[in-house]
């Protein structure tokens, strides 16, 4: 709070007539920053096409305001724009037979994913492609010891092969989805 009401030039007792304390001004910064979820531009007819695009707005979101992963973390005040974007991702999942506790945890686990995967490019910089880094780094180490980690050495000079690309976000997503696809396809049946 001092540090906000510095950077206003007011003194912090003055922030204390606005908010009533650094949780509530942190949840104004987050919906501040996020906003709603932005309306739909394309209908897709169903609940993968919608997660994919919820996850890759949510990404965008997070790489734009980097300060909000520390800041969304734990219970929390949550605002109506934050709320906007959980439903989203919750409502994506109507009519699939899914329990409303299950579609709170496929919202839950595409947040740890988009969250692993921006806090990783943040760590890596803005050009940075961390899977070629973590490659970069472990190659050094597996030419010094790679017969006493087989399966890792092969793994790399299989990466490397493509050149470091950056496939976690693409490959996760995809596992995400394609796990709920079994699971509403078990409970369709």
């Amino acid at each position: 709070m001092h540090r906000v009401a510095a950077q206003l030039g007011v003194t912090k007792m003055a922030l204390y007539r606005y908010v009533p304390g650094k949780a509530e001004l942190v949840a104004l910064m987050v919906e501040a920053a996020i906003g709603p979820y932005p309306p739909v531009k394309v209908r897709h007819s169903g609940w993968r096409e919608q997660l994919e695009e919820w996850a890759g707005q949510l990404f965008d979101v997070f790489r734009r305001h980097p300060w909000a992963l520390d800041a969304t973390v734990g219970p929390r005040i949550m605002g109506p724009a934050e709320l906007s974007w959980l439903e989203r991702a919750v409502s994506a999942l109507d009519s699939t037979g899914l329990s409303g506790a299950e579609r709170m945890d496929a919202a839950a686990l595409l947040v740890g994913h988009v969250r692993g995967i921006t806090q990783q490019a943040r760590a890596t910089g803005p050009a940075g492609n961390p899977e070629a880094q973590l490659g970069a780094l472990l190659g050094d180490l597996m030419q010094a010891h790679g017969e006493r980690f087989p399966a890792l050495t092969a793994a790399l000079t299989s990466a490397a092969r493509s050149h470091g690309q950056d496939q976690a976000w693409e490959f996760g997503l995809q596992r995400i989805l394609d796990g709920l696809a079994a699971l509403i396809d078990r409970r369709v049946r």
